[in-house]
């Protein structure tokens, strides 16, 4: 005599229990990957809208010390921001500044705190200008002024 039906019919429960364990052993590993990524993902987002400033003069009247401007950048995110010529990329009128042509008054700029940027008078000239600051996380500003 052969199989019966009953043994045929486990026979193929059990290769069907073995596909449907392969197969949701890949599903799972798919999904974590997954939300590994949601989850690393979100935390850039959240370090990003924690990183903003705002760069708080009067465009008509910008200050200068020595042979310094003075532009003042004030932290408006909620996360400490370093303030190194590293951290930050100055540009005047689309032409990137050399990093030994300016300065910050600070090492960092705690939250809801202002520091100053000091620009070098020989990037400027008389005139309409625009400033723009890259920070960390990509975070920019501009700002339009006239010396």
């Amino acid at each position: 005599m052969g199989f019966s039906l009953t043994g045929t019919q486990v026979i193929f429960f059990i290769a069907s229990v073995i596909i449907a364990s392969a197969v949701s052993g890949v599903f799972v590993a798919v999904i974590n990957d997954v939300s590994n990524s949601f989850s690393k993902r979100g935390e850039r987002l959240q370090e990003q809208l924690d990183t903003e400033f705002k760069i708080i003069n009067d465009p008509d009247n910008i200050s200068n010390s020595g042979s310094y401007y003075l532009f003042y950048l004030k932290n408006i995110g909620g996360k400490e921001i370093a303030t190194t010529n590293e951290t930050f990329n100055i540009f005047i009128d689309g032409e990137i500044v050399l990093i030994n042509n300016y300065y910050f008054s600070d090492s960092s700029i705690e939250p809801e705190r202002v520091c100053t940027l000091y620009l070098n008078s020989s990037e400027l000239s008389s005139g309409y200008h625009k400033l723009r600051i890259v920070g960390p996380q990509a975070i920019e500003d501009k700002f339009n002024f006239i010396i």
